[in-house]
């Protein structure tokens, strides 16, 4: 039995019967897991990107437990982390749309103490920083647009004419973005590629990216890679009467968009600094 059977069989107190490589990422691997009992379960280990990326995770997962449906934790440590199998069934649908509504707009509608987090998280191998922070745009401007821009000068050749202009924007950011009604809790990473359908419904939510925000990130981010279409808008703005889905569309969208871009350029390439110029552009930056 590998060392990875051993420790799933010990912490649980269930035989392993096998195990099945799935995917691997970021220096990680994945594995279906099948326990003796007919379970199944999913094992990602190795050495991440930082050494605490698992346990930033499983952290990430169990604090959206109860909020919407995510993967149940049952082993994290510094190198492996253990949680449920959930089956899938091909795309969403019109249907799965209304439906990731409905479990967004719920999450999003409770108020959380502050805008951070009580832990810093993580984007993909990226870090998060989240120091509680009582105003919105002071956080999105410091802690997420101005870091992983610097970020992605250091370490991904972002240019220093580009870096600068992301700064002159962030002088104006209250120009463009709103304070919210309260911080709510957000998922962070919502595309196609980290969500479970199944049965015209949403099964989990996966790789989250937690902090506490404007609820308007999350949706913006949806929008990326056309993971949120009409159906899904439709009805979130009937569960979120306070939502102004013409000004989000029109404006603030597009100034929401250019963090993930950010993180693209990090994770991807440059390719992905036109995104965040051609916004910059249209914001007379």
């Amino acid at each position: 039995m590998s060392d990875i059977a051993t420790r799933i069989a010990d912490a649980l107190g269930v035989d392993v019967r096998r195990i099945a490589p799935l995917a691997g990422s970021y220096g990680l691997s994945l594995d279906v897991v099948e326990l003796a009992n007919g379970r199944k379960l999913v094992a990602k280990h190795g050495e991440g990107p930082r050494p605490d990326h698992l346990l930033i995770e499983g952290r990430m997962l169990r604090r959206l437990e109860g909020e919407i449906p995510v993967p149940r934790v049952h082993l994290s440590e510094p190198d492996l982390l253990v949680m449920d199998y959930i089956a899938g069934s091909g795309g969403g649908g019109a249907s799965a749309e209304r439906h990731m509504a409905e479990l967004l707009a719920a999450m999003h509608r409770k108020r959380q103490p502050f805008f951070g987090l009580e832990f810093d998280t993580t984007i993909g191998p990226l870090p998060q920083p989240n120091p509680r922070t009582e105003s919105w745009i002071d956080f999105f401007r410091d802690q997420r647009l101005l870091f992983m821009a610097r970020l992605a000068h250091e370490r991904a050749g972002l240019s220093t004419g580009l870096l600068r202009r992301i700064e002159r924007f962030c002088e104006h950011l209250d120009e463009f973005i709103d304070e919210p009604a309260h911080p709510s809790l957000l998922h962070g990473d919502i595309w196609g590629g980290n969500i479970i359908h199944a049965g015209g419904h949403v099964a989990a939510f996966i790789d989250p990216a937690i902090y506490y925000g404007h609820y308007e990130y999350d949706l913006a981010f949806m929008t990326m890679f056309g993971t949120a279409g009409r159906a899904f808008f439709a009805a979130y703005e009937a569960l979120m009467p306070e939502f102004d889905a013409q000004g989000f569309h029109e404006v603030r969208k597009d100034v929401y968009l250019i963090y993930p871009h950010l993180t693209h350029v990090l994770i991807c390439g440059l390719s992905y600094a036109s995104g965040i110029e051609s916004r910059l552009r249209r914001f007379g930056f």
